[in-house]
């Protein structure tokens, strides 16, 4: 385990004890906790993008916040919905925000999960077209936008107005070596191997569209196996990177024993349901005392195959739980994984 980061879903709203009660709340404490985890030795901040719903909806002003922010901590996404996205317009924000971090982006995006709106995208303007499915949308409009990172021409130039130029005009600005750094949120083994073949780091989620019968984390290691051995065939030349999320709740106090300890998280098994018609595995939550949560996860066969662990954080507890909440991961669980601070 090289990496260790946090993923927040960004939730706010009234509820009972909630700490983001607003937007606001959750956009500002965004920032604080990445601070207070770059400050504890944590790697990453990682935001969920989901629209219609109180949850962050538009990452890169978080993000380039955040950067401004911080020296040293990896920023990303996990995931943002390509089916809502212009993709030209994204290019350019996201090689904004990269810029403003010193390179330190790292761009999840996917095809998306159910969300509150009925065809949602459509009311962003964007449909599929004929004989198209909402996931080709999503994959037309990703090779769009990473075609747009690279530098290749997407307009006509006017020699009018462009000194003189003709051809074919980049969007601007530009950030090298982003391409590198996009990772695709692959919900199955099929489009884990599609992912791989295109060259993109692999985001794998604590679910999977499918179910072979085994416990969650052997079907993620098969799907992790699948993926590198697609990378080695395609011939890249770079290493990838992958990344799976766990939530991991220690319990060491009177406060979090209040929060978890009766939790059904603490059920400690896998969860099998259906989302958009689809048979769905959804792996268990890790709660109780850190050497047993270390034993836990040096036995999940795909935390130890993958490279970076996202850790989905309670958001709406605050900063202050939250930043103890990764203290304590780094400090007695992390280490048991293989991890140590950069």
């Amino acid at each position: 385990m090289e990496r260790i980061g946090f993923l927040s879903f960004g939730h706010w709203g009234p509820g009972q004890g909630s700490r983001t009660r607003t937007a606001a709340d959750a956009l500002l404490q965004g920032i604080e906790l990445a601070v207070a985890a770059e400050e504890l030795g944590v790697d990453g901040a990682f935001f969920r993008v989901h629209h219609f719903a109180r949850q962050q909806a538009s990452p890169f002003p978080l993000l380039s916040a955040i950067a401004a922010r911080t020296s040293r901590l990896e920023i990303g996404t996990g995931v943002i919905d390509m089916r809502y996205e212009n993709p030209l317009y994204m290019a350019e924000e996201a090689a904004a925000a990269d810029l403003i971090s010193g390179g330190r982006l790292q761009l999840g995006i996917s095809r998306g999960s159910p969300e509150p709106a009925r065809d949602g995208a459509s009311a962003f303007g964007y449909r599929p077209q004929s004989g198209e499915t909402d996931a080709d949308m999503a994959r037309r409009h990703t090779a769009a936008f990473r075609q747009a990172i690279t530098g290749a021409g997407v307009a006509q130039a006017d020699p009018r107005y462009a000194g003189g130029a003709s051809g074919l005009l980049p969007v601007q600005p530009q950030s090298p070596g982003l391409a590198d750094r996009i990772w695709w949120g692959a919900g199955s083994r099929k489009t884990a191997v599609w992912a791989a073949e295109l060259g993109m780091n692999l985001m794998s989620s604590t679910l999977l569209t499918e179910d072979t019968g085994v416990p969650f984390h052997e079907l993620q290691s098969e799907q992790i196996q699948l993926y590198k051995e697609a990378w080695a065939a395609a011939g890249h030349a770079r290493t990838p990177r992958v990344s799976v999320s766990r939530s991991v709740l220690p319990i060491v106090d009177e406060e979090d024993n209040y929060y978890f300890a009766g939790s059904a998280l603490r059920d400690g098994r896998d969860q099998v349901g259906v989302i958009d018609g689809l048979t769905a595995r959804f792996g268990k939550s890790y709660v109780g005392a850190p050497d047993r949560l270390a034993e836990q996860l040096a036995a999940d066969t795909a935390v130890q195959t993958a490279d970076t662990l996202l850790l989905t954080v309670p958001n709406q507890l605050g900063v202050e739980y939250n930043a103890k909440l990764l203290g304590n991961i780094v400090e007695h669980v992390a280490p048991a994984l293989g991890w140590s601070r950069r």
